[in-house]
């Protein structure tokens, strides 16, 4: 299961092309509302997400979270005491987290980038403490991905389907989508 956290001000395109990228790949994707039961996008989207953030399960099922950025998403997201839980369960059973945009920066606060290759959205850099800012669009260190901006959401899908289904499922996704 892979959970996507959604807040008041989430940047839209950077949420849904992974949950689009890894749906069609037959991964079981979960939207969380972080806040509330709806949410409202950066650019005035309403969205209904499957659970709320006190219904989440953190266990041996979970593969993956993603952060979506936007501003005040990241910082609503970063402030969230089950969003924080659940990037330390991830970091404490080595699943992937997944962040884009400004959501970098919340690992960085935490330390979890001391040391690894990540990227950002430009201005955010400094945010990311201790880390090599490479400023690729798509960058993978251990089981952490970054990428810059809602510009390469759909290269961020892409990478996540690639890592949690394979070459052959990122292949077939990236043909099947037309991508150039």
């Amino acid at each position: 299961m892979i959970y996507v956290f959604l807040a008041n001000g989430f940047e839209e395109m950077e949420a849904m092309a992974p949950i689009d990228c890894l749906r069609r790949a037959g991964k079981q994707v979960v939207t969380v509302a972080v806040g509330g039961a709806a949410i409202r996008s950066s650019h005035g989207m309403h969205v209904i997400p499957d659970l709320t953030e006190q219904e989440i399960t953190l266990d041996e099922s979970l593969e993956m979270i993603v952060l979506p950025g936007g501003m005040p998403g990241t910082l609503n997201l970063e402030n969230s005491e089950q969003v924080q839980k659940a990037i330390a369960y991830c970091a404490a059973h080595d699943k992937w987290i997944a962040a884009i945009c400004a959501a970098p920066s919340i690992l960085g606060h935490l330390g979890m980038l001391d040391g690894k290759n990540a990227t950002c959205f430009e201005g955010f850099e400094a945010q990311l403490k201790g880390a090599n800012v490479t400023g690729e669009p798509v960058c993978v260190d251990g089981r952490i991905i970054t990428a810059r901006g809602a510009g390469v959401a759909l290269q961020f899908g892409l990478k996540l389907t690639q890592l949690l289904c394979g070459d052959a499922a990122y292949k077939k996704l990236h043909d099947s989508m037309l991508c150039e």
